[in-house]
């Protein structure tokens, strides 16, 4: 395979897990269940594709939250928190996850949370709700969309490998 095409292959791959990713978001469901979902297709674009597009996707989402309306404007400044917590999530839990996937998880979601959290605590002024909202919720919807990526993963395994 030419690195064009394999170029080519992988964006396109990505593009479809972001467009995914934005679908789930675009639907206007409640943080309890958006959250976890978003969180998922960051690990299902890591595993199915590889850690690039996990990152690519979770770099993506947050902008494009706010571009849409989904996030308030009031969380404009915590959006490249968001993008590097995303980043962190989907990496942390690729280098743990071959050893084992459910500490993969929880390790990578209390690395996202740690980042969000001190980031609303220490760097960017937000109200106190808002700051609320990046903190302990962020740990519990990494967390579920963790576990329901994980579950996911397990049910494609030997059926959908994207990866060239």
């Amino acid at each position: 395979m030419t690195s064009s095409r394999g170029n080519t292959i992988w964006i396109a791959r990505t593009a479809l897990m972001l467009a995914l990713t934005v679908v789930i978001q675009m639907f206007g469901l409640p943080q309890w269940f958006t959250g976890p979902a978003v969180n998922a297709m960051l690990l299902l674009a890591a595993g199915l594709i590889n850690p690039a597009a996990g990152v690519m996707v979770g770099l993506f989402t947050p902008v494009i939250a706010v571009w849409r309306g989904i996030l308030p404007p009031m969380l404009t400044p915590v959006v490249p928190f968001i993008a590097a917590g995303n980043a962190i999530y989907v990496l942390v839990f690729v280098m743990l996850e071959r050893w084992h996937p459910y500490i993969g998880v929880a390790t990578a979601a209390f690395a996202k949370f740690a980042l969000l959290a001190a980031a609303v605590r220490l760097v960017v002024e937000v109200p106190a709700a808002i700051a609320q909202m990046m903190q302990l919720p962020q740990l519990v919807t990494a967390l579920v969309g963790g576990a329901g990526a994980l579950a996911i993963l397990w049910l494609l395994e030997d059926r959908v490998d994207l990866r060239e």
